[in-house]
């Protein structure tokens, strides 16, 4: 299981600072902020976790200077459903959750490296699966097919796929936590604290 503490990373974009995500994980529930490195927007995640460590509910809001969008969603049998409001009022969403019920968050890495995670406790060294992906620029979900491969027999070094085309390098600690993180666009982040005392 991933170890509870503070997960907290400079996400940069060709070098240069763009966001700072900070999220708590204790063992059941994660609770997460990312805002951008100008101050003029930011994320907003807290999400609760089954005994397997699946995500049961989560709630996320994004909010800049002109507008701000808040969702709800629950594990309900096989799907994930969901309600979105916003400036075009309420919206709701059900998707199919996948053989594992993997869920992504807004592009929160708390949720990659749990993901990771699950393929790891599998004993699995490559995997591929439907993922209910919470899109961050409009917070409403959607079933995606995702794959992730660990790199050259090492526990540590992982590729993941999380659309088709994109690609993201990944290096995990023992304990499962993202060190470090790049896609294909420029993008890069890095483990700047992670207590693992709650």
């Amino acid at each position: 299981m991933l170890p509870s503490g503070n997960y907290s990373y400079e996400i940069r974009f060709h070098g240069e600072v763009v966001a700072l995500e900070d999220c708590r994980f204790d063992g059941a529930t994660i609770v997460g902020l990312r805002r951008a490195a100008d101050g003029l927007s930011r994320y907003q995640v807290a999400a609760t976790l089954n005994a397997d460590q699946c995500i049961d509910r989560v709630t996320v809001s994004y909010s800049s200077s002109l507008f701000t969008r808040k969702a709800s969603y629950e594990a309900v049998e096989d799907n994930l459903r969901g309600r979105i409001s916003g400036l075009s009022g309420r919206n709701e969403v059900v998707v199919k959750l996948g053989r594992f019920r993997e869920v992504e968050v807004a592009g929160f890495l708390i949720f990659r490296a749990l993901i990771i995670d699950h393929v790891r406790m599998r004993g699995d060294g490559r995997w591929t699966g439907r993922v209910a992906v919470i899109d961050p620029n409009t917070i409403a979900a959607a079933s995606v097919k995702q794959n992730c491969a660990r790199q050259n027999g090492s526990g540590s070094s992982w590729i993941y796929e999380p659309r088709m085309g994109d690609t993201e390098q990944i290096e995990l600690e023992e304990a499962g936590r993202i060190l470090r993180w790049r896609d294909n666009r420029g993008l890069t982040a890095e483990l700047t604290t992670g207590s693992i005392s709650c």
